[in-house]
Protein backbone atom coordinates (compact mmCIF):
# COMPACT_ATOMS: atom_id res chain seq x y z
CA UNK A 1 0.00 0.00 0.00
CA UNK A 2 0.99 3.43 -0.78
CA UNK A 3 2.90 5.49 2.57
CA UNK A 4 2.70 8.92 2.99
CA UNK A 5 5.39 9.78 0.69
CA UNK A 6 3.61 8.02 -2.23
CA UNK A 7 0.84 9.90 -1.38
CA UNK A 8 2.48 13.07 -1.01
CA UNK A 9 3.86 12.90 -4.24
CA UNK A 10 0.78 11.56 -5.55
CA UNK A 11 -0.65 15.49 -4.04
CA UNK A 12 1.95 17.30 -5.02
CA UNK A 13 1.47 15.82 -9.04
CA UNK A 14 -1.96 16.90 -8.74
CA UNK A 15 -1.67 19.72 -7.25
CA UNK A 16 -1.00 22.13 -10.37
CA UNK A 17 -3.45 21.09 -12.41
CA UNK A 18 -6.43 20.92 -9.94
CA UNK A 19 -5.97 23.47 -7.41
CA UNK A 20 -7.92 26.37 -8.61
CA UNK A 21 -9.47 24.56 -11.20
CA UNK A 22 -13.57 24.31 -11.78
CA UNK A 23 -14.39 20.89 -12.66
CA UNK A 24 -16.74 20.89 -15.15
CA UNK A 25 -17.30 17.40 -15.59
CA UNK A 26 -17.38 14.32 -13.67
CA UNK A 27 -17.46 10.53 -15.03
CA UNK A 28 -18.35 8.17 -12.74
CA UNK A 29 -18.18 4.51 -14.36
CA UNK A 30 -18.84 2.69 -11.38
CA UNK A 31 -21.21 3.38 -8.91
CA UNK A 32 -18.45 1.69 -5.98
CA UNK A 33 -15.07 1.54 -5.37
CA UNK A 34 -14.05 -0.04 -2.10
CA UNK A 35 -17.20 1.55 -0.72
CA UNK A 36 -20.15 2.83 -2.34
CA UNK A 37 -19.60 5.99 -3.67
CA UNK A 38 -21.95 8.95 -1.69
CA UNK A 39 -25.52 9.93 -3.09
CA UNK A 40 -24.91 12.87 -5.98
CA UNK A 41 -21.14 12.54 -6.00
CA UNK A 42 -21.10 13.38 -9.62
CA UNK A 43 -23.76 15.96 -9.21
CA UNK A 44 -22.10 17.61 -6.05
CA UNK A 45 -18.45 18.09 -7.97
CA UNK A 46 -19.44 19.29 -11.12
CA UNK A 47 -19.03 22.55 -11.11
CA UNK A 48 -16.73 22.84 -7.54
CA UNK A 49 -13.77 24.62 -7.75
CA UNK A 50 -10.70 22.82 -5.93
CA UNK A 51 -9.67 25.89 -3.68
CA UNK A 52 -6.60 23.67 -2.08
CA UNK A 53 -5.47 19.88 -2.15
CA UNK A 54 -4.05 18.57 1.09
CA UNK A 55 -2.90 15.33 2.49
CA UNK A 56 -3.96 13.82 5.89
CA UNK A 57 -2.14 10.81 6.99
CA UNK A 58 -2.37 8.43 3.92
CA UNK A 59 -5.29 10.47 2.76
CA UNK A 60 -5.81 13.35 -0.01
CA UNK A 61 -8.18 16.12 0.94
CA UNK A 62 -9.43 18.42 -2.03
CA UNK A 63 -11.26 21.60 -0.02
CA UNK A 64 -14.38 22.88 -2.50
CA UNK A 65 -15.85 26.38 -2.40
CA UNK A 66 -18.93 24.41 -1.46
CA UNK A 67 -19.65 22.64 1.56
CA UNK A 68 -17.96 19.77 1.22
CA UNK A 69 -14.52 18.82 0.86
CA UNK A 70 -13.13 15.79 -1.46
CA UNK A 71 -11.70 12.70 0.47
CA UNK A 72 -9.52 10.06 -1.66
CA UNK A 73 -8.08 6.95 -0.62
CA UNK A 74 -5.41 5.12 -2.63
CA UNK A 75 -5.96 1.56 -1.15
CA UNK A 76 -3.48 -0.73 -2.66
CA UNK A 77 -3.51 -0.29 -6.82
CA UNK A 78 -5.06 2.98 -7.02
CA UNK A 79 -3.32 5.54 -9.00
CA UNK A 80 -3.92 8.84 -11.05
CA UNK A 81 -3.39 9.77 -14.41
CA UNK A 82 -3.13 13.18 -16.24
CA UNK A 83 -3.94 13.28 -19.61
CA UNK A 84 -3.61 9.37 -20.35
CA UNK A 85 -0.53 10.15 -19.61
CA UNK A 86 1.54 6.63 -19.64
CA UNK A 87 3.37 5.51 -16.63
CA UNK A 88 7.05 4.21 -17.13
CA UNK A 89 8.08 0.61 -15.90
CA UNK A 90 6.58 -0.43 -11.92
CA UNK A 91 7.45 -3.08 -9.88
CA UNK A 92 4.47 -4.99 -10.78
CA UNK A 93 3.43 -4.59 -14.79
CA UNK A 94 1.04 -2.15 -15.33
CA UNK A 95 -2.19 -2.93 -17.55
CA UNK A 96 -1.14 -1.40 -20.79
CA UNK A 97 -3.83 -2.97 -23.03
CA UNK A 98 -5.88 0.10 -23.78
CA UNK A 99 -9.30 -1.85 -23.19
CA UNK A 100 -8.32 -3.73 -20.52
CA UNK A 101 -6.93 -0.62 -18.91
CA UNK A 102 -10.37 1.34 -19.46
CA UNK A 103 -12.20 -1.19 -17.49
CA UNK A 104 -10.11 -0.04 -14.20
CA UNK A 105 -10.32 3.71 -14.97
CA UNK A 106 -13.60 4.62 -12.76
CA UNK A 107 -13.64 8.32 -11.82
CA UNK A 108 -12.67 10.80 -14.40
CA UNK A 109 -12.43 14.58 -13.24
CA UNK A 110 -12.05 17.19 -16.51
CA UNK A 111 -11.41 21.02 -15.34
CA UNK A 112 -12.04 24.12 -16.92
CA UNK A 113 -8.44 24.51 -18.14
CA UNK A 114 -8.92 21.21 -20.05
CA UNK A 115 -7.20 18.27 -18.04
CA UNK A 116 -8.54 15.43 -17.30
CA UNK A 117 -7.30 13.72 -14.28
CA UNK A 118 -8.49 9.88 -14.56
CA UNK A 119 -8.57 8.06 -11.41
CA UNK A 120 -7.38 3.85 -12.02
CA UNK A 121 -8.13 1.17 -9.63
CA UNK A 122 -7.61 -2.30 -10.50
CA UNK A 123 -8.48 -4.21 -7.47
CA UNK A 124 -10.86 -1.13 -6.01
CA UNK A 125 -9.10 -1.05 -2.76
CA UNK A 126 -9.30 2.63 -3.08
CA UNK A 127 -11.97 4.52 -2.26
CA UNK A 128 -13.63 8.56 -2.31
CA UNK A 129 -16.57 10.05 -0.55
CA UNK A 130 -17.79 13.63 0.26
CA UNK A 131 -17.26 15.14 4.01
CA UNK A 132 -19.17 18.18 5.39
CA UNK A 133 -16.43 20.85 4.86
CA UNK A 134 -17.12 22.19 8.89
CA UNK A 135 -16.75 18.51 10.38
CA UNK A 136 -14.39 16.29 8.20
CA UNK A 137 -12.01 16.26 10.89
CA UNK A 138 -14.36 14.60 13.29
CA UNK A 139 -15.44 11.62 11.16
CA UNK A 140 -13.97 7.91 11.70
CA UNK A 141 -11.26 8.04 9.28
CA UNK A 142 -9.44 11.40 10.52
CA UNK A 143 -10.91 11.75 14.37
CA UNK A 144 -8.25 10.47 17.22
CA UNK A 145 -5.18 10.88 14.48
CA UNK A 146 -1.84 11.65 15.85
CA UNK A 147 0.23 14.66 14.79
CA UNK A 148 1.98 14.50 10.95
CA UNK A 149 5.47 13.36 11.59
CA UNK A 150 6.50 15.49 9.33
CA UNK A 151 5.26 18.57 11.32
CA UNK A 152 6.42 20.36 13.90
CA UNK A 153 3.75 18.71 16.49
CA UNK A 154 5.23 15.65 16.22
CA UNK A 155 8.49 15.36 18.84
CA UNK A 156 10.27 13.21 21.06
CA UNK A 157 7.70 14.31 23.67
CA UNK A 158 5.12 12.22 21.40
CA UNK A 159 7.00 9.48 21.55
CA UNK A 160 8.02 9.50 25.14
CA UNK A 161 4.33 9.50 26.20
CA UNK A 162 4.02 7.13 23.91
CA UNK A 163 6.13 4.37 24.39
CA UNK A 164 6.40 4.84 28.45
CA UNK A 165 5.29 1.33 30.16
CA UNK A 166 4.21 0.11 26.90
CA UNK A 167 5.09 -3.93 26.48
CA UNK A 168 4.79 -3.75 22.47
CA UNK A 169 7.67 -3.52 20.09
CA UNK A 170 8.43 0.20 18.83
CA UNK A 171 7.07 -0.76 15.25
CA UNK A 172 3.83 -1.81 16.42
CA UNK A 173 3.04 1.43 18.10
CA UNK A 174 4.20 3.46 15.84
CA UNK A 175 2.09 2.21 12.98
CA UNK A 176 -0.70 3.21 15.44
CA UNK A 177 -2.37 6.03 13.63
CA UNK A 178 -3.67 7.58 16.90
CA UNK A 179 0.11 8.05 17.99
CA UNK A 180 1.35 9.40 14.88
CA UNK A 181 -0.51 9.58 11.67
CA UNK A 182 0.47 8.40 7.96
CA UNK A 183 3.60 6.22 8.96
CA UNK A 184 4.01 2.63 7.42
CA UNK A 185 5.59 -0.67 7.26
CA UNK A 186 8.45 0.52 5.11
CA UNK A 187 9.83 3.73 6.72
CA UNK A 188 9.34 2.74 10.28
CA UNK A 189 11.39 -0.41 9.59
CA UNK A 190 14.03 1.55 7.76
CA UNK A 191 13.89 4.86 10.56
CA UNK A 192 14.35 1.71 13.36
CA UNK A 193 17.59 1.14 11.78
CA UNK A 194 18.93 4.37 10.81
CA UNK A 195 18.30 4.42 14.80
CA UNK A 196 20.17 1.45 15.87
CA UNK A 197 16.79 0.54 17.65
CA UNK A 198 15.51 -3.26 17.62
CA UNK A 199 11.69 -3.26 16.51
CA UNK A 200 11.43 -6.39 18.83
CA UNK A 201 12.70 -4.23 22.35
CA UNK A 202 9.90 -3.13 24.19
CA UNK A 203 9.09 0.28 23.65
CA UNK A 204 8.92 1.24 27.35
CA UNK A 205 12.46 -0.05 27.66
CA UNK A 206 14.10 1.85 25.02
CA UNK A 207 15.74 4.76 27.20
CA UNK A 208 14.52 8.19 26.77
CA UNK A 209 17.46 10.18 25.19
CA UNK A 210 17.06 7.34 22.20
CA UNK A 211 13.76 8.70 21.34
CA UNK A 212 15.05 12.18 19.94
CA UNK A 213 17.18 10.80 17.89
CA UNK A 214 14.53 8.16 16.80
CA UNK A 215 11.82 11.26 15.98
CA UNK A 216 14.65 12.96 14.07
CA UNK A 217 15.74 10.17 12.29
CA UNK A 218 11.69 9.56 11.22
CA UNK A 219 11.62 12.86 9.65
CA UNK A 220 14.73 12.54 7.50
CA UNK A 221 13.78 8.77 6.05
CA UNK A 222 10.35 10.93 5.06
CA UNK A 223 11.67 14.09 3.41
CA UNK A 224 14.21 11.73 1.58
CA UNK A 225 12.13 9.72 0.76
CA UNK A 226 9.39 12.95 -0.74
CA UNK A 227 12.41 14.24 -2.01
CA UNK A 228 13.15 11.50 -4.51
CA UNK A 229 9.28 10.97 -5.13
CA UNK A 230 8.22 7.98 -2.74
CA UNK A 231 8.96 4.08 -3.71
CA UNK A 232 7.93 3.02 -6.74
CA UNK A 233 6.22 -0.63 -4.93
CA UNK A 234 3.42 -2.54 -6.98
CA UNK A 235 1.31 -0.12 -8.90
CA UNK A 236 2.44 3.16 -7.17
CA UNK A 237 3.00 6.19 -9.85
CA UNK A 238 3.38 9.59 -8.86
CA UNK A 239 0.13 11.30 -10.84
CA UNK A 240 2.18 12.85 -14.01
CA UNK A 241 4.24 9.11 -14.52
CA UNK A 242 7.17 9.67 -12.90
CA UNK A 243 8.29 7.09 -10.37
CA UNK A 244 10.00 7.26 -6.97
CA UNK A 245 13.04 5.67 -6.64
CA UNK A 246 13.49 5.77 -2.59
CA UNK A 247 13.33 2.04 -2.48
CA UNK A 248 16.92 1.77 -3.74
CA UNK A 249 17.77 3.39 -0.88
CA UNK A 250 16.17 0.99 1.22
CA UNK A 251 18.83 -0.70 4.11
CA UNK A 252 17.03 -3.03 5.49
CA UNK A 253 13.56 -3.32 3.57
CA UNK A 254 12.73 -6.33 1.27
CA UNK A 255 16.80 -7.13 1.96
CA UNK A 256 16.42 -10.48 4.22
CA UNK A 257 19.84 -12.17 3.88
CA UNK A 258 21.88 -9.22 2.93
CA UNK A 259 25.02 -7.98 4.59
CA UNK A 260 23.60 -4.89 7.11
CA UNK A 261 24.95 -1.66 5.30
CA UNK A 262 25.82 -0.22 8.71
CA UNK A 263 29.23 0.98 8.56
CA UNK A 264 31.77 -1.55 10.45
CA UNK A 265 28.44 -4.20 11.19
CA UNK A 266 28.93 -7.18 10.41
CA UNK A 267 25.45 -8.36 11.11
CA UNK A 268 22.71 -10.00 8.45
CA UNK A 269 19.14 -8.65 7.38
CA UNK A 270 16.82 -10.60 9.81
CA UNK A 271 13.16 -10.82 8.85
CA UNK A 272 10.00 -11.66 11.06
CA UNK A 273 6.54 -10.87 11.18
CA UNK A 274 4.72 -8.89 13.41
CA UNK A 275 1.50 -8.12 13.38
CA UNK A 276 0.59 -10.22 10.08
CA UNK A 277 3.25 -7.79 8.56
CA UNK A 278 6.87 -8.31 7.83
CA UNK A 279 9.88 -6.45 10.02
CA UNK A 280 13.35 -5.87 8.36
CA UNK A 281 16.16 -5.15 10.97
CA UNK A 282 19.44 -5.95 11.37
CA UNK A 283 19.79 -8.33 14.70
CA UNK A 284 23.29 -6.75 15.54
CA UNK A 285 23.04 -3.80 15.48
CA UNK A 286 19.71 -2.88 16.45
CA UNK A 287 19.78 -3.03 19.86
Amino acid sequence: MPELPEVETVRRGLGPVLEGQRLVRVQLRRPDLRFPLPDGFVQRLTGATITRLDRRAKYLVGHLDRDDVLVMHLGMTGRFEIDGAVPGEFHRPVETDPEKAARHAHVVFETAAGAMVTYHDPRRFGFMSLLPAETWQAHPWFAGMGPEPLGEAFTADTLIKAFAGRKQGPKTLLLDQRIVAGLGNIYVCEALHRAGISPLKPAGGIAKKRLAPLATVIKAVLAEAVEVGGSTLRDFAAADGALGYFQHRFRVYDREGEPCPTPGCRGTIARVVQGGRSTFYCPVCQK
